[in-house]
């Protein structure tokens, strides 16, 4: 990969714009509001919102109009929706197995993850990311007998404008190689779908701090999430409401 030829040439450059850009950007808080709760009705679908702080919500004003709030809003019309929302402002894919070894959740229907942003910008390797998804897969899987996961792949990095160049180009393209090998290594998983994230680089929908998405892309996105629900559940025939 080029930009791995690039980083050696360029890894003092990178390094000194990442410490500046981490002191730069504005720190958005996570939105208030209740992170579970149940909606709607119709059959009964547990659902769990993992990950960072696009899934806690920053850079939406209310949780209402964050991804979570904007998808149990969209599953509301077909299912009584039990939902819980499990996510942090930094959270990495080794810090939320930690995470989710500390705490009991109960049993899922449905993940939603969101994670890869802090992986790519930490410089954790692609072949321990790799790793450690699969490890967070398993788990679901193992103890929280979750039927259906849907991966949220990372966003278009390289069109964020809060990045200076060439730290953005260079952190977008390692997202770009992450999210290539991602979708490869789950290709026999059956109860796995992929969401790409990158449907717009309208910066202007993004939130102030440009860098994490506005309420418009978490609409979106949450629309896109909705069907890829439906889509799973419906055709599952193993699923059993409770």
């Amino acid at each position: 990969m080029v930009y791995k030829i690039a980083s050696l040439v360029l890894g003092p450059v990178l390094y000194l714009q990442g410490k500046a850009t981490r002191r730069s950007i504005p720190v958005l808080p996570e939105p208030d509001g209740a992170r579970e709760g149940r909606i709607g009705n119709g059959r009964h679908l547990k659902i769990l919102v993992l990950g960072d702080s696009a899934a806690a919500g920053v850079g939406a004003p209310s949780m209402q109009e964050s991804l979570t709030g904007q998808l149990v809003e969209q599953l509301s019309d077909s299912f009584s929706v039990e939902w819980c929302l499990v996510a942090k402002t930094g959270a990495t894919t080794a810090s939320t197995l930690k995470r989710l070894k500390k705490h009991e959740l109960g049993t899922f229907d449905v993940c939603v993850i969101s994670l890869g942003v802090n992986d790519v910008t930490s410089g954790l390797s692609l072949k321990n990311w790799l790793i450690q998804q699969s490890m967070l897969r398993e788990k679901l899987r193992a103890d929280l007998r979750v039927k259906h996961i849907i991966i949220c792949g990372l966003p278009p990095v390289h069109g964020f404008p809060s990045l200076p160049q060439p730290l953005r180009w260079w952190l977008g393209a390692r997202a770009t190689e992450f999210n290539d090998h991602l979708q490869k290594q789950f290709l026999v998983e059956s109860n796995v779908r992929f969401l790409s994230l990158r449907f717009t680089e309208d910066s202007g929908l993004m939130a102030d701090d440009g860098f994490h998405p506005g309420p418009a892309i978490y609409r979106e996105w949450a629309i896109r999430v909705a069907e890829l629900v439906k889509c799973s559940v419906n055709q599952s025939a193993g699923f059993d409401p409770q």
